[in-house]
């Protein structure tokens, strides 16, 4: 139970690989409340079961596409008895997209000119059952007017990088939970490695203007579960993972609820060669996990789990860091619930959650007035309290369908000299699911005078049978300059789509 509940933090990444408020092209049909159906042989319900936490990247708008959860640890035993929306006879899904929208990037403060652009984004989604799944595509960018001299009929700024081809493939899984060794390729949203304190909520597309697919590589060998994730396939930049050992597999044999008693250890190195140089990073850290509650009754299971663990920077003598705290995880038919609250000590630079929702940012200038990249920016050495929630709830069921009425995410730290940061997404189904309202926002170093906020919403309205719909989207940006300090933009756009989702 631990293994897939508690230790989903891995898995919560990227873009969709079917999208909320679509359903399957017409050839599948959704089942009424109530209505029992099986899963699949051989299926586990996380191998497309979505987090909470996923969304569109801030660049394109507000958070209302859900992604799946890549191959998961195995064999470890899902909640098996949850239903799916997916009929035991169906293997192969697919659905067409075409969205059309005209696009402004707007600067602030004064800085720089209006650009306008029509943009258009096909999307091609494949879904292959349990072992193989696409979701593939990329807006286009066509300029109308701004840019200054000499710009070009495309937006340059979205393909001058080979990382930025990566933004073809939104996800790609290879491999399903009970795979000894399974792959999945896109864009992470919201990701956690494992235990989550050194990659914790991370997401690689934050920088407007760099556009990677990640990676995630997951394997298990006996009491052995190893995840090796890059955040870009195509440029030198994070790369690390996590191996864990079961210990009550080690010296009692191998257990009827594996993951029960663990023990981590995690390493991450930046190698700075991104689209944008920046200083390299390597941290590690040890972790030790208990369960010490586990419940299961039909459709329903609860988990409650303690862990403990110590960081560092390597080479950097007195960096450190030490975390306690306790979890919960609670699954229904229509409810999907995850808590975590933390207690952390910092110290000589080292935090928890270094690489987070706003790394790919703070890499190249960090949140307040000294203008210095991340890793030469000081932090002072304290103690904080950290909460996150992620919450998906659905008035039918939870299943393989990627609909939900509500996701929620967020994550709070606040700091014992002052500092709060909050990253948070919403995203909400109304009206028989024909209306979609999403927001998004991150905020690093409120309550101090250098604070750095990113807001962004999405609003869709879907009818004629839900096959057209109108959308708007609009927030704010962060671009990165040759000079150094981040420029401040925004976005606005307004549009319409057609798909065979419904």
């Amino acid at each position: 139970m631990h293994m897939s509940l508690s230790r989903c933090w891995a898995a919560t990444l990227m873009l969709p690989l079917l999208l909320p408020g679509m359903g399957w092209a017409k050839e599948f049909a959704e089942p009424q409340a109530g209505e029992d159906v099986t899963m699949p042989a051989g299926m586990q319900e996380g191998t497309l079961h979505p987090r909470p936490d996923e969304s569109r990247p801030p660049e394109r708008g507000a958070p209302s596409e859900v992604a799946p959860t890549p191959p998961g640890r195995a064999p470890a035993p899902a909640p098996d008895e949850l239903p799916v929306l997916l009929p035991s006879a169906a293997r192969w899904g697919y659905l067409l997209r075409l969205e059309a929208t005209t696009l402004t990037l707007l600067p602030r403060r004064g800085v720089g000119e209006d650009e306008g652009f029509i943009q258009l984004e096909p999307t091609l989604v494949i879904d292959g059952g349990e072992k193989f799944g696409l979701n593939a595509g990329a807006p286009v960018r066509l300029r109308m007017w701004g840019g200054g001299e000499g710009a070009g009929l495309v937006r340059k700024e979205d393909w001058d990088s080979l990382s930025d081809w990566g933004q073809l493939v939104r996800a790609l899984k290879l491999g399903a939970d009970t795979s000894p060794v399974a792959l999945w390729v896109g864009a992470m949203e919201g990701f956690h490695l494992v235990s989550g304190h050194l990659v914790q909520r991370y997401s690689n597309r934050t920088n407007p203007d760099y556009h990677p697919a990640g990676a995630l590589l997951t394997g298990t060998l006996g009491p052995l579960y190893m995840e090796a994730f890059s955040s870009d396939v195509l440029g030198a930049r994070l790369m690390g993972g996590e191996l864990e050992l079961d210990v009550q597999h080690v010296l009692f044999g191998r257990p009827k609820q594996p993951g029960r008693y663990t023990l981590s250890l995690s390493a991450i190195h930046d190698w700075g060669r991104g689209e944008v140089k920046s200083a390299e990073v390597t941290l590690a850290h040890l972790d030790a996990t208990a369960v010490v509650l586990v419940q299961r009754k039909g459709r329903r299971a609860l988990e409650m789990h303690v862990f403990a663990g110590w960081g560092g920077r390597p080479g950097a003598g007195g960096a450190w860091g030490a975390v306690a705290g306790v979890g919960a995880d609670a699954v229904t038919p229509t409810l999907d619930l995850r808590l975590r609250l933390e207690a952390r000590r910092q110290h000589g630079g080292f935090r928890q959650g270094y690489f987070g929702a706003d790394y790919e940012l703070a890499r190249l200038q960090a949140a307040g007035t000294s203008g210095l990249p991340l890793a030469q920016a000081s932090f002072p050495e304290g103690y904080s309290v950290y909460a996150e929630a992620m919450v998906a709830w659905d008035a039918v069921l939870l299943g393989e369908v990627l609909q939900r009425h509500l996701h929620l995410s967020m994550g709070a730290e606040a700091f014992s000299w002052g500092r709060v940061d909050v990253d948070g997404r919403l995203a909400v189904q109304l009206l028989h699911r024909n209306l979609e309202v999403a927001v998004k926002g991150l905020a690093v170093g409120m309550r101090q005078p250098w604070a750095r906020y990113l807001a962004s919403g999405e609003v869709r309205w879907r009818f004629w049978g839900g096959r057209l719909y109108a959308l708007g989207q609009g927030g704010t940006l962060l671009y990165p300059t040759a000079e150094g300090p981040l420029r401040p933009g925004a976005f606005a756009s307004l549009g319409m789509g057609v798909d065979n989702g419904r």
